[in-house]
């Protein structure tokens, strides 16, 4: 069976070749992008970003047809990927050795927090927890310096912790473009 280890070694690489690029100021700044659209009847989300497909469904008890996780699954997931992937990244510029990685992600949702007075409920995914299983050579205290550096550069983990502004705009488009409606909702203190 294949390990890590080989991949961390183009890994490392391609960090050289990269951080390189960054310094000479090669390297633009990325504007990311989804686009999300409903199906009608089923209502599959289709979620789209750069080539790729990714369908987001709502189980069976909840008018769906379970073709794909929700998106606080998805959510969760993305966390995961993320933590993978800065893990991989870190191993390799600091050379420890990996042979084997999985990050799992839990947490809970409460759907009393959508009924009438439950506003002490939350609405949002909670009690988020990760946990990673390494196979590896490296020391305790490497992996701990490796688990502490991840936390601090990973993007997803640290969107999540911390407070974010999001803005978010509404435009009616089977209207006529001299009375298309354009609004910017206001967001929640």
């Amino acid at each position: 069976m294949s390990t890590l280890i080989d991949y961390l070694s183009q890994k490392r690489a391609a960090i050289l070749a990269r951080r390189e690029k960054n310094v000479a100021g090669e390297l633009p700044v990325q504007h990311l992008k989804a686009r999300v659209t409903a199906e009608g009847r089923s209502g599959i989300r289709h979620i789209r970003i750069r080539e790729y497909h990714i369908l987001s469904d709502s189980p069976y008890d909840f008018a769906g047809y379970n073709l794909g996780p929700g998106s606080p699954e998805l959510q969760l997931g993305v966390l995961g990927s993320c933590l993978t992937h800065i893990f991989l990244i870190q191993a390799a510029d600091k050379g420890i050795p990996l042979e084997e990685l999985e990050v799992e992600v839990t947490g809970q949702q409460d759907p009393r927090s959508q009924l009438p007075g439950n506003h002490h409920i939350l609405i949002y995914p909670h009690n988020i927890n990760y946990t990673v299983y390494i196979k590896s050579s490296a020391s305790p205290e490497e992996l701990a310096d490796l688990h502490e550096t991840v936390e601090r550069v990973c993007p997803i983990f640290n969107l999540l912790r911390e407070p974010q502004t999001i803005i978010g705009k509404l435009i009616q488009t089977n209207q006529s473009s001299e009375s298309a409606v354009n609004h910017t909702l206001p967001q929640p203190l």
